[in-house]
């Protein structure tokens, strides 16, 4: 076998109420000021303030950054390497979805790396040689695994697109995995982000890098999106979102080591052209690149369909993966994600662009079959 490289956070904690260990392992570590990086939506929402009131009890100094917005630019980074300077801080809580958290991995990895400071040197497997001012990590969705992972993803507004960063320097110290900071979640995120959790666990699961440890991850992580999102999203159960929380992060120890394929690469192209939510556009796209992929993933499909609860005794291969694809996109209509592109404001003219766009993306060679720029312009065609 290859060599094989697996990249984890040195410590993580699950559960309701975790959030109250953050002064705790911030003293622990000789840390006396943090920066909590959060966007302003969870800060009007009232959300960040359960982290921020944890800290005033403590008497634990901070100072709050909010210029983060979803799909995060060049400009919301450097504006917080500004602010992070200015601060006085020693290490960052993340506190948000995958925008905050890659918006504070980017701002860490400069503020020890300057030479990346124009922030696009940072694509794909920048060189950077010191670790990332150290980031603790608080998700607020079920879905990025940000926490756990080595990548980011930053918007080049100018240039219409989506780079992808790949770095174990950016990896967070500590993840706090706490299901109550997910409890006022909206419906339609919940349905996003644990789709984009599916996306993730399924292109791990059948990317060309997977293998055998990977694999284990990704299928526990599919069986339990399965069983736990339409409760989490239709009921708001929170023994269901606890679930998920625990389910996004199993996906995240897998792909972020193993990388992930087109839909992806499909997805990061959709927010940088028209802004549409990440986790949106994963989940439209995912059962259109499924049955592209379909025959080039070995048996994979039926263990897809398995987690996904279907019985597959005397199935063919064409028969299981066409019950994979069918079991993915029930979930997908089950908590009302749109199906088709045009629904979600994608102009068909704009397809060859993307397409032209999407086939550049980090995200591509990591997927089981080759896909040409038109391959996925005749994708985008299909769930246009």
């Amino acid at each position: 076998m290859a060599i094989k490289r697996m990249v984890w956070n040195e410590t993580s904690y699950f559960g309701e109420g975790a959030i109250s260990v953050l002064p705790e392992e911030a003293k622990k570590r000789g840390f006396h000021k943090a920066f909590v990086a959060s966007d302003r939506d969870l800060i009007r929402c009232k959300v960040t303030d359960k982290v921020l009131d944890v800290l005033r009890q403590a008497e634990f100094p901070y100072e709050l950054y909010d210029n983060i917005k979803p799909n995060p630019t060049i400009e919301n980074v450097q504006t917080g390497v500004a602010a992070f300077k200015k601060s006085g801080a020693d290490f960052i809580i993340a506190v948000g979805g995958g925008s905050s958290m890659d918006t504070a991995k980017a701002i860490g990895i400069i503020i020890t790396n300057p030479e990346f400071s124009d922030v696009r040197s940072l694509e794909g497997t920048a060189a950077t040689k010191n670790p990332s001012v150290p980031i603790i990590a608080v998700p607020t969705t079920s879905g990025t695994a940000a926490e756990v992972t080595i990548n980011y993803v930053i918007t080049d507004v100018e240039k219409q697109r989506k780079f992808v960063c790949v770095d174990p320097h950016d990896i967070p110290v500590l993840a706090v995995v706490d299901p109550a900071m997910m409890a006022t979640m909206p419906k339609s995120l919940a349905a996003a982000t644990g789709m984009d959790a599916l996306t993730h666990a399924i292109e791990g699961y059948t990317t060309k890098n997977a293998w055998e440890l990977s694999d284990m991850f990704e299928l526990k992580a599919i069986e339990m999106i399965n069983r736990d999102l339409r409760s989490s999203v239709h009921n708001g159960d929170m023994k269901a979102r606890e679930g998920m929380s625990v389910a996004q992060y199993v996906a995240g120890m897998a792909f972020s080591n193993v990388g992930l394929g087109i839909a992806h690469s499909m997805a990061h192209t959709l927010s940088a052209y028209y802004d549409t939510p990440h986790g949106l556009a994963c989940a439209l796209l995912l059962p259109y690149v499924m049955e592209y992929n379909a025959d080039a993933t070995g048996d994979k499909f039926k263990y897809i369909a398995q987690a996904m609860g279907v019985d597959v005794s005397g199935m063919n291969p064409q028969q299981y993966r066409k019950a994979a694809v069918d079991a993915v996109r029930q979930l997908s209509v089950d908590v009302a994600i749109p199906q088709k592109l045009h629904e979600i404001g994608v102009k068909e003219e704009d397809i060859p662009k993307l397409a032209a766009s999407a086939v550049q993306d980090a995200c591509a060679p990591g997927n089981p079959k080759d896909a040409t720029a038109a391959d996925i312009e005749a994708l985008f065609h299909k769930a246009f």
